[in-house]
């Protein structure tokens, strides 16, 4: 029997539903900090905070899924990827609150260079925890359902 997202709507895992925002919002901020990094106009600064402060909320609501999912069921947390995947995210959202805190504390000065490499950095994560992620369901089988065309519960 395959381990279950304990947190779903109708058979169907929350958190997969939801990692897609905090992931684009994130990568997105690497490439609105190489813009701005090229172009120096301050309003690709000012969209990457509201970026990192829209990806910062949404990962806290899909921390939360993770979270329940996590602690739901023992056979989860017996998944060495599922450790991976739940450290690698705590890091990445660590990373991105200290880039957004520094962003509004110091302003557009801080992109270039040292919020260009956090966002550099954090993608790279973002790359790491993604793999984890789509291990735990392709390899592990987490979520998924035992029967084709059935949801699981």
């Amino acid at each position: 029997m395959n381990p279950k997202s304990t947190f779903s709507i109708a058979g169907h895992p929350i958190h997969p539903m939801l990692i897609p925002f905090p992931v684009a919002a994130f990568a997105g901020t690497l490439v609105v900090d190489i813009v701005y990094a090229r172009s120096g106009d301050p309003a690709w600064a000012a969209a990457a905070n509201w970026m990192l402060g829209a990806g910062l909320v949404m990962a806290a609501l899909a921390a939360i899924a993770g979270f329940i999912d996590f602690f739901g069921d023992s056979r989860i947390r017996g998944l060495r990827d599922a450790w991976f995947h739940m450290v690698g995210n705590l890091v990445l959202v660590l990373i991105e609150a200290v880039n957004l805190w520094r962003r509004l504390a110091e302003g557009p000065d801080f992109i270039v260079p040292t919020g260009l490499v956090l966002s550099l950095v954090a993608t790279a994560i973002l790359l790491f925890n993604g793999w984890k992620g789509w291990e735990m369901v392709y390899r592990h089988r987490v979520g998924v359902s035992e029967e084709p065309g059935k949801t699981t519960r």
